[in-house]
């Protein structure tokens, strides 16, 4: 593998129409920010002919658009949907693509949203779903296959017709299918059962490690198995115990049948990855270990094809690239050093520069300096198997995402996602941390308004805590817009990783078991208090937002004596904590996984002690937080005689994916109008 020196071409190479840039200098609108990217999704075939990406025109329609490699400038192929909204596209096959497509359903009803995965032609002539239709199986199977489908297990790089699939519908859970995405015909080559889960192929394309959960003298484990190349029978090598939560996972096969790669914190704070010997059942050595974060983490959870990146090259095919790991952001550490070397001269072309920030681990204590990127950070999207072709995404948390295509030496800006914003316009995010009062510290990220049109603070300020809470930010591009737009207007906004959040060690994880709305409260308050201390928040104009889990801690710092904060804003919040624990008790596996790190404040049983005022609002189509949820707060808040404010968005689902832009800018303007009109005293 040989790659040529680096030639910068700026200026769009593909002729797709975006949206005019507004004029430099002028902050984005809250539609700038929401309306639809005028690319994402771009993926390139395995042998580099072909580009694909999800386009808009207009900010709301979305497209998937086609282009030859080697004619970027020529008309692409364009394919629009009629009946359902695309959210992303990839390639299966060199001329075959997989689409993920959301759509609204009503089952039993109840309107909720799904997402399907359709396999189409580059020209996108049909669309097929992943297994073909059931018939004649009865008016229940037809109904619940609108539910469930096929979930990918490989797409089999070395087979140049099919991919592998588990069926996930009704009566044939567990089933796995061989599946021509050419012909659309499926073989059935193994027999399932619900039973098993998280199959994943060897190097060879052949089924070697599947996981089940059973009990052993009553305590759930998640069992990981292995299927013995000579004599094709599943052998069980190793238990995690859900009460133990320290979940070692297959992320990874070697060229040695015998050798695995797994995840695991090895007992330390950390998830390295690890050779382990099958035969032995024991782990040979370390194959990569960061000293500060989790290895082959994404947001918390292992992800094999995030955690160990291997050739495709026939020449090489299986050999270890690199590795992933999550520090201010995701990263790789490449094994290669021609790809080590092609990074480090794709961020030189691009602009890219680091900053050395003083750290200290909070799962270990360990001080030391992490080299942040410095506005924006690149990364490898896509790329052909022989890796002459490659897609990079430049991106940042005040630059939106740029595409790039390196192809024969030359490096080429195939589009910006929103051309449209202004970065100048936008607040500077940093990567921080600070002291809880119990000692413990807190990993943040602070974005500042721009200062030469805001001055040096203090500044009205937002907390805003993510979902999950087993979950993370990183330092990248907010898809929601909500952190630029209130910091392009003069607000700081603070992101504390409070403990219960996963990707910073399992210390800081495990230290917020059922501490909802007491010690994991506590750090988001000490966040102001922070804030405060550094003259950045001024102390009589800090509010709290948070969606999901962050609405629950909204609801929470409504109702908490602290003074902190002189409203606050409640997303999809899920205040019925006792409903909470006893929805994760009746799950046999949550019983012990989860449902004992639920406990602390039930902001529904305090909703009358409110202090604040409070805006609530929910999608009606929430399968995750019932909408209820929110209408017995609002409800309680308001028969004590507090303010409170509900709304409710039509259509809208729960997750990022079942939001349309419209939805996104319903969700940004309702905020803002909040803050400005009811926030005490006279708007923040």
């Amino acid at each position: 593998m040989k790659f040529p020196r680096l030639l910068l071409f700026l200026g769009l190479a593909m002729g797709f129409t975006a949206p005019l840039a507004v004029a430099q200098g002028t902050a984005p609108s809250a539609q700038d920010l929401t309306k639809a990217p005028a690319i994402q999704s771009v993926s390139i075939s395995p042998d580099g002919k072909h580009l694909a990406a999800l386009t808009s025109p207009d900010g709301e329609a979305v497209d998937i658009t086609v282009w030859s490699t080697d004619a970027l400038g020529a008309k692409p192929v364009r394919v629009r949907a009629t009946r359902m909204r695309f959210v992303s596209v990839q390639f299966l096959k060199n001329d075959r693509l997989l689409v993920e497509a959301e759509q609204p359903l009503r089952f039993d009803e109840r309107p909720l949203n799904i997402i399907k995965a359709y396999v189409t032609d580059i020209e996108g002539k049909s669309f097929q779903p992943l297994l073909p239709d059931r018939v004649g199986r009865g008016d229940t199977d037809e109904n619940f296959d609108e539910l469930g489908e096929a979930d990918m297990i490989s797409t089999l790089p070395r087979d140049p017709r099919s991919v592998l699939v588990e069926d996930r519908r009704v009566g044939d859970e567990g089933d796995i299918y061989s599946l021509d995405v050419y012909s659309m015909s499926a073989s059935r080559i193994m027999k399932g059962s619900e039973k098993y889960f998280r199959y994943q192929v060897d190097l060879k394309g052949e089924l070697r490690a599947r996981q089940y959960a059973d009990f052993d003298n009553g305590a759930m484990f998640i069992a990981q198995q292995f299927r013995d190349p000579a004599t094709g029978q599943w052998i069980e090598l190793f238990r995690s115990y859900a009460k133990k939560r320290d979940n070692v996972d297959i992320v990874g096969f070697t060229t040695d049948p015998n050798v695995v790669l797994i995840s695991s914190t090895g007992g330390g704070d950390k998830t390295g990855i690890y050779e382990y010997d099958v035969k032995q059942k024991k782990v040979i050595e370390p194959a990569f270990q960061h000293k500060l974060f989790d290895a082959g983490e994404a947001n918390g959870f292992a992800d094999p094809a995030h955690a160990v990146i291997v050739s495709h090259a026939a020449a090489d095919y299986g050999r270890p690239l690199g590795f992933g790991y999550d520090a201010e952001t995701p990263r790789i550490y490449w094994l290669d050093p021609r790809l080590d070397a092609l990074a480090k001269s794709v961020d030189q072309a691009l602009g890219v520069t680091t900053t050395p920030v003083a750290w200290t681990d909070p799962g270990t204590g360990l001080q030391s300096t992490v080299a942040v990127e410095a506005g924006a950070r690149v990364q490898f999207l896509s790329w052909s198997d022989d890796f002459k072709t490659i897609v990079f995404e430049k991106s940042g948390p005040r630059l939106p995402p740029e595409f790039y295509l390196l192809a024969g030496g030359k490096l080429a800006l195939l589009g910006k996602a929103r051309p449209w914003i202004d970065p100048a316009t936008l607040g500077e995010t940093t990567l921080v941390e600070y002291p809880a009062r119990d000692g413990l510290l807190i990993p943040a990220f602070l974005t500042l308004p721009p200062k030469g049109k805001f001055g040096p603070g203090p500044y009205p300020t937002l907390i805003e805590p993510h979902g999950g809470p087993w979950a993370r930010d990183d330092m990248e591009w907010d898809l929601a817009g909500w952190v630029q737009y209130f910091a392009s207007r003069g607000y700081a906004v603070l992101q504390p990783q409070f403990r219960g959040s996963r990707g910073w060690g399992d210390k800081l994880w495990r230290a917020g078991d059922a501490q909802w709305g007491l010690k994991m409260q506590d750090d988001k308050d000490d966040g102001v208090k922070w804030l405060i201390g550094q003259h950045i928040a001024d102390p009589k104009r800090v509010a709290m937002f948070g969606y999901s889990y962050g609405g629950y801690a909204a609801l929470a710092a409504a109702i908490r004596p602290n003074g902190l904060y002189q409203c606050a804003i409640s997303g999809a919040g899920a205040g019925d904590l006792a409903a909470l624990e006893r929805a994760t008790s009746d799950n046999r596996y949550e019983r012990e996984y989860q449902h004992p790190a639920i406990g602390g404040l039930d902001a529904l049983a305090q909703a009358k002690d409110a202090k604040i005022p409070l805006l609530i609002y929910h999608g009606d189509h929430d399968t995750t937080v019932d909408p209820e949820e929110s209408r017995k707060f609002a409800a309680a808040v308001r028969s004590a005689g507090k303010p409170v404010k509900l709304v409710e968005i039509k259509d809208m689902g729960h997750q990022y994916v079942f939001m349309t832009p419209d939805m996104m800018l319903e969700q940004l303007n309702i905020i803002d109008a909040f803050l400005k009109a009811d926030c005490k005293p006279g708007g923040l």
